[in-house]
């Protein structure tokens, strides 16, 4: 481990993370510090990167604990993402997803602690949303030209379609265990976990740091985030919130502070289609089969877990703006909107978000 060196900084500096933004979603979240005025002892800073469920992972530590070596901290968090991948990927024929996915209804199928306490999540959050998120809701994506596997080709698929398709949907038939760990099907389900899944290797590359002696962390998997401690500068980490309309000019409209909370993000800005003078939105209602139509652009939501706060974000996101809102304040959920208006995006967030805006923000009524 390198020695602490002494330097003087300026306020103009800043140091800004590269992090791929999730590309489903109209905002995405941009971990950046700045550097005060000051003459301090520089930290020792670890940065860690690479590729995981499809998407990219960032990972900086700062003043590691002398007993641990970066070559075990970057195999340590490489093997839990790579873990969740392999029980929880759709892609992988051998994972405990798609095992489940084949096997008949009406038994019981083993799985990981972590496959069932993901689902057990999913599935109160399912309850909690009135059906808003939902795991099995695959089929409907497929159908409408934005699943992984599917080709886009812009077609609205028929009513007869829809039905069809739609009686294969539903997280009711759905039933976890814990001990031991198990999940059942009462009917022909498909899961998918990719609204979830990421959110959980965030969190569990997080309870690794943990484990091993890092207090101060930022760890992100496509987008969505997790922190511990304080920044390089000593701070909380400083997690941008980027609008839709300056997406080209890379401005953040604002940042979230945060120091033991998880953050994620999720919208349809990006991923849509037009046809027949409509725009067809990736994110599907479960209660209607079809592609939601409200105004909302994008949600960020602030949780313990970043799992959590994953799937929070998409259900909110299917709900829409007013009915999410609702939501949020009814749960004391902490969410920012960004809602079109006109040709631009205005910005709504609950009590509960406003204490990560800051002092300003925090005065302010939603």
């Amino acid at each position: 481990m390198s020695s602490a060196t002494t330097s003087c900084w300026t306020t103009s500096a800043a140091e800004t993370a590269r992090i791929a933004p999730r590309r489903t979603g109209a905002a995405w979240l941009l971990p950046f510090v700045f550097l005060l005025a000051a003459c301090a002892p520089e930290p020792e800073v670890w940065r860690f990167e690479g590729a995981t469920m499809g998407t990219t992972w960032h990972v900086t530590l700062v003043d590691p604990p002398a007993g641990l070596a970066r070559e075990a901290a970057s195999a340590g968090i490489e093997a839990e993402l790579a873990g969740v991948n392999a029980r929880m990927s759709t892609y992988s024929p051998d994972s405990e997803v798609s095992r489940f996915n084949r096997a008949a209804p009406g038994e019981w199928f083993a799985v990981s602690a972590d496959t069932a306490a993901v689902v057990a999540t999913a599935l109160e959050v399912h309850q909690g949303s009135g059906g808003a998120f939902d795991i099995t809701v695959g089929p409907l994506v497929d159908l409408w030209g934005f699943g992984a596997g599917s080709k886009a080709t812009d077609r609205v698929p028929s009513d007869a379609e829809v039905a069809a398709t739609a009686a294969r949907v539903g997280s009711d038939a759905l039933r976890v265990r814990a001990d031991p760990p198990a999940l059942f099907k009462s009917a022909d389900r498909e899961i998918d976990l990719s609204a979830i899944a990421k959110g959980f290797g965030v969190d569990r590359a997080a309870l690794w740091l943990d484990g091993n002696g890092v207090a101060n962390y930022m760890v992100e998997v496509g987008g969505e985030v997790r922190t511990r401690g304080r920044n390089p500068q000593g701070e909380k980490w400083r997690i941008g919130i980027e609008a839709p309309e300056l997406l080209q000019q890379g401005h953040a409209i604002t940042a979230v502070a945060l120091s033991g909370e998880s953050v994620a993000t999720s919208g349809d800005y990006r991923n849509f289609f037009e046809a027949g003078g409509r725009r067809y939105s990736h994110t599907i209602d479960p209660a209607t089969a079809r592609p939601v139509e409200h105004a909302l652009a994008s949600v960020t939501v602030v949780a313990a877990d970043c799992k959590t706060a994953d799937a929070l974000a998409t259900a909110i996101d299917v709900l829409g703006p007013e009915k999410g809102l609702a939501f949020a304040e009814r749960e004391k959920l902490a969410v920012y909107l960004l809602v079109r208006a006109g040709t631009g995006f205005e910005s709504r967030h609950s009590p509960a978000f406003a204490p990560f805006l800051g002092t300003a923000a925090a005065k302010e009524a939603p």
